[in-house]
């Protein structure tokens, strides 16, 4: 059998933890099921997609992923200050609560409550990890051609994948 390399429209299984720069794990797939994607159509961080690409499955690696290639960078624009009394907050909102803002192109964006007072609520929409440099332990675990179907509808099918 011919061994298959990380490539586009490859669907890539791994077992992964991610610290960050001062080694706290952040995430992992240790204990539960390992992450499944289809490579090539950004279903995880760029920096992440690129360095898994002509690798295969038995392979283990680290992997820094810049702010830039992972989450962002952290944009100040992004945390806003409104009166309390603007739009449907609920009465028991709380700091760490989530809340979904909407653009004037309609577009959700989900933002943190990361500040209240009596007349003002502070909400930050950067990704929670904008700014950081992820440290990324990865081990491959299988990596195969995706199916026609896969790809027509973007997305895995199968165990780890996306049942329909």
């Amino acid at each position: 059998m011919d061994t298959i390399l990380v490539g586009k429209d490859t669907v890539v299984t791994f077992h992964y933890t991610l610290k960050n720069k001062d080694g706290e794990v952040l995430d992992t797939s240790e204990g539960s099921n390992p992450l499944v994607y289809l490579h090539g159509y950004s279903q995880i961080v760029p920096g992440l997609e690129d360095a898994l690409v002509g690798k295969t499955s038995g392979v283990s690696l680290q992997v820094t992923v810049n702010p830039a290639e992972g989450y962002g960078e952290r944009r100040d624009e992004m945390v806003i200050t409104l009166p309390r009394t603007q739009g449907n907050l609920p009465e028991d909102i709380e700091v760490d609560f989530i809340v979904e803002l909407v653009s004037p192109e309609g577009d959700e964006l989900p933002a943190r409550v990361v500040k209240l007072t009596e007349t003002e609520i502070t909400l930050d929409a950067n990704h929670p990890l904008a700014g950081e440099t992820l440290f990324f332990d990865i081990q491959l675990t299988d990596v195969r051609v995706a199916t026609a179907e896969e790809l027509s509808h973007g997305h895995v099918h199968g165990p780890g994948g996306h049942q329909h």
